[in-house]
């Protein structure tokens, strides 16, 4: 866009043709619209309904569309929005603080695990991650997103008590060291703190937590506790409001819920 390498090639099919190529493209190219015969507006509608939870079966009946035909559309629209994510997000900046979770989601093929990370400061979404299994496998592929997220400096990563986080992140946050002979070691850095928050349970309700400095200083911990506004606690307060968020929006995620996903590719679509 904007580089004046296209010209128009039939405005009234809204066609294009490139300079360089020399071949011709729609206008819905790399869009989730691409060769769909229903208008923009009302693929954006049903779509937007699914992403507030509205079950793909009332939709069925309310537009007349069959339930096929909408989960291609939201599997459009996933595909489309985890690209805008890898390219606008995905990019390193400043975290400061950052915290992580896992939703336990019940499918009619089996449990899966959905693992989420946000920034704190900006409440953003840094990316997200589904496996049938909550192992180092889920843990590293989500860690990964955030050291990609991540340039170098302080950092505060915050997580619940799941032991894996520890080794993952340690492993993930470090530096090449440079200067020194032979080949470069790979150094932590200097200015990591690792936080958990564990929570303590009476049968099955939560009775209360217990906090855990993993790995850096109190200090370094309140300094960039109170670089992050509104968050002065050590806590998993705000990735645990936004799995909140994602239950509420995604019919699959509801804890007691009609509308079970049947594979792991319809959560991470909705994702």
């Amino acid at each position: 866009m904007g580089e004046g390498n296209s010209t128009i090639h039939s405005q009234q099919r809204q066609r294009y043709k490139c300079k360089v190529c020399k071949k011709a493209f729609s206008a819905r190219a790399g869009t989730p619209f691409y060769r769909r015969r229903t208008n923009e507006e009302t693929i954006t509608r049903v779509v937007t309904l699914v992403g507030h939870g509205c079950p793909i079966p009332a939709i069925k009946v309310a537009f007349g569309f069959q339930a096929q035909t909408v989960r291609e559309w939201v599997e459009a629209a996933g595909a489309h929005t985890e690209a805008v994510h890898q390219a606008e997000v995905v990019q390193p900046r400043d975290l400061v603080h950052v915290q992580a979770d896992e939703i336990h989601v019940k499918t009619q093929a089996g449990v899966l695990w959905m693992a989420l990370a946000m920034l704190v400061s900006t409440r953003l979404r840094l990316g997200g991650a589904v496996s049938p299994r909550r192992d180092r496998d889920l843990i590293g592929r989500l860690v990964a997103i955030v050291a990609r997220c991540a340039q170098w400096g302080p950092l505060l990563f915050v997580s619940d008590g799941l032991s894996t986080y520890i080794n993952v992140v340690r492993k993930a946050f470090r530096t090449r060291q440079t200067g020194t002979g032979g080949r470069p070691r790979l150094v932590a850095w200097p200015e990591l703190a690792i936080a958990q928050v564990v929570k303590q349970y009476a049968g099955r309700a939560v009775s209360g937590t217990a906090h855990r400095l993993v790995q850096g200083s109190t200090r370094l911990f309140l300094t960039l506790l109170g670089r992050t506004p509104g968050c002065q606690v050590r806590n998993t307060a705000y990735i645990e409001r936004l799995n909140g968020t994602f239950r509420s929006r995604l019919a699959v995620l509801g804890r007691r819920t009609r509308r079970s996903a049947r594979n792991m590719a319809t959560v991470a679509r909705g994702m």
